[in-house]
């Protein structure tokens, strides 16, 4: 669909070949993309569900028809982002009759929800360090403005209070970012984002950090984390059934504060740190993962064991997300770990520093290259031809540290380089776990802003 856009905008006349079951997801996105009438042709059922002579039938009998439909029509083109009006969730009547409206019109996630009536919305704004009308950016698919407004809004519906506006403007900032990826959303994998919080908004507005993190039931960390999904339904337009094609999908993750005392208190660097910003500075981390556990009742006779279990955790979460560790998006693996402040106690009174873990798990978290190849190219088809490591190092698709030697059975990293494994300190600091998260790689790269306070209220 992306390349038919070029081509179109070029002069050239386009169909976007699509599977039937992507067509709800094609015709969704199109808008987005600066185009209405995207001329599509249909692949009937999936490919890989159907055998050679299954396809050509269908290829003569539909495809090729709708093909020359496509190449002798024009489409529309909508070059601007489209900006809601602030009416454009007006609803009249009882609470109830509002929610059913909002249902009714895909404006809801199901969930019972506060009305966002003005005076709720003013209050949002408030608090607000830029003024209503601002455009943060655009969100795909819907190539809707994401504006200072449309983020009160969808905060008020989540039950945010109003003290958490500057934190949501982050989130919306994040999900703004090209960097991050927010057009793929609703991919197939159904990776879902999670907002990870560092820094003095933790302890300022109440987010949870110790026992049960992770887990809804603390007001901050359960509504700012609805709050991102509103926003990709309401704003994005990223809906079930149409530009959202996941085959199984998470509930909403609520936001994951770091235990920045635990790190004080051991000497360690914070994840914020990590991403580069000061103490000070409270900052959002939108990034996207596929699949999490824990990792319960972590035992070892000295630090090295303990970072064996941590590593092979890492592994065990870790199979055709490896394509964005090689091949497919070449370093763009960023897997999670989330130790408990007792773990993570533990691992320092071992002598290790927080790079010390990073390393160590860096030489702990591999597998045979044999492994690896199969979970990226047997068993996902994600990366065509099914290339040996040895192959994509070759072709620069992957790091040297990949192909050292050619026997099958040696191992190898699920990451390129140390670096990318992230490390978050939180949780119940008497309970010896970690949380194990595979990330999403670049669809939905980590990306980091600034929670800017209002002028007035900065301290």
């Amino acid at each position: 669909m992306r390349a038919s856009t070029v081509v179109e905008r070029s002069g050239v006349a386009s169909v976007s070949l699509v599977c039937q079951g992507f067509l709800g997801q094609a015709k969704a996105i199109a808008p987005g993309l600066g185009m209405l009438g995207l001329p599509l042709a249909r692949i009937v059922g999936h490919v890989d569900g159907l055998t050679v002579a299954e396809i050509e039938r269908d290829l003569l009998a539909v495809t090729l028809e709708e093909i020359e439909q496509g190449l002798t029509q024009a489409p529309q083109r909508v070059m601007e982002a489209v900006v809601l009006a602030p009416d454009a969730f007006a609803a009249r009547g009882t609470e109830e009759e509002i929610r059913h409206t909002f249902e009714a019109r895909a404006w809801s996630d199901g969930l019972p929800f506060v009305p966002p009536t003005r005076d709720r919305v003013a209050t949002f704004l408030r608090e607000a360090s830029d003024a209503a009308e601002r455009r943060i950016g655009v969100l795909m698919p819907a190539g809707a403005a994401a504006t200072v407004l449309n983020v009160a809004v969808n905060g008020v519906m989540a039950g945010c209070r109003p003290e958490h506006m500057p934190v949501l403007v982050a989130i919306a900032e994040a999900l703004c970012d090209p960097g991050y990826g927010v057009e793929h959303s609703g991919d197939t994998t159904g990776g879902d984002a999670l907002v990870i919080l560092s820094g003095p908004a933790i302890l300022r507005l109440g987010f949870n950090y110790e026992n049960a993190a992770l887990r809804d039931g603390h007001l901050a960390n359960s509504t700012v984390g609805r709050f991102l999904r509103l926003l990709l339904r309401n704003v994005a337009r990223s809906l079930p059934g149409g530009a959202d094609k996941a085959t199984f999908g998470n509930s909403f993750r609520v936001v994951l504060a770091e235990h920045e005392a635990a790190c004080a208190a051991l000497g360690w660097q914070t994840y914020g740190a990590d991403r580069g910003f000061s103490s000070d500075q409270s900052l959002v981390t939108v990034a996207r993962f596929t699949s999490g556990g824990v990792v319960g009742s972590i035992y070892g006779r000295d630090g090295e064991e303990i970072l064996r279990n941590l590593g092979d955790a890492l592994v065990r979460h870790s199979s055709w997300e490896l394509a964005f560790t090689v091949g497919f998006a070449p370093g763009t693996y960023r897997p999670l770990l989330v130790l408990s402040p007792m773990v993570a106690r533990t691992l320092v009174r071992a002598g290790l520093s927080k790079e010390d873990v990073r390393a160590g798990l860096f030489r702990h978290a591999r597998l045979p290259a044999d492994k690896f190849e199969t979970y990226i190219g047997l068993w996902s088809n994600l990366v065509a031809g099914r290339p040996t490591l040895r192959q994509l190092v070759d072709r620069g698709l992957a790091d040297p540290v990949f192909a050292i030697d050619n026997d099958p059975r040696r191992l190898v990293p699920i990451v390129a380089k140390q670096e990318h494994i992230q490390i978050v300190v939180s949780g119940d600091p008497l309970r010896s776990n970690a949380y194990v998260l595979a990330s999403n790689g670049m669809h939905g790269f980590p990306t980091s802003k600034e929670v800017r306070w209002p002028v007035t209220d900065r301290h």
